[in-house]
């Protein structure tokens, strides 16, 4: 029979994991505008697993100002995105290699 604890922790962490992309789980993508002022980035990116999303661009909110002093037009990125309160936002980004 399993614990209950071992049952209640194995739920938790799938609560925790659900939604959030891990490093392999990046979308590759093309950098096409910062708005810095918006504090805006249009991407044009491959598929985005956790969101469902297919391939396309668009503009995406950055969680941190900061992530937006990193990349400029035409740059080569990796990148998370989550819905945050309804918007779709970058939560990581590094460059591409």
């Amino acid at each position: 029979m399993i614990d209950i604890r071992t049952a209640l922790a194995a739920i938790v962490a799938a609560f925790a994991f659900s939604g959030s992309a891990s490093a392999g789980d990046l979308a590759e993508g093309e950098v096409r505008k910062v708005d810095k002022e918006g504090k805006k980035l249009t991407l044009k990116h491959g598929p985005l697993k956790n969101l469902d999303m297919p391939s396309m661009t668009m503009v995406f909110q950055v969680k941190e100002d900061a992530l937006l002093d990193k990349v400029q037009a035409g740059d080569k990125v990796r990148f998370q995105a989550e819905k945050i309160d309804g918007k779709f936002t970058v939560t990581r980004l590094e460059a591409a290699r």
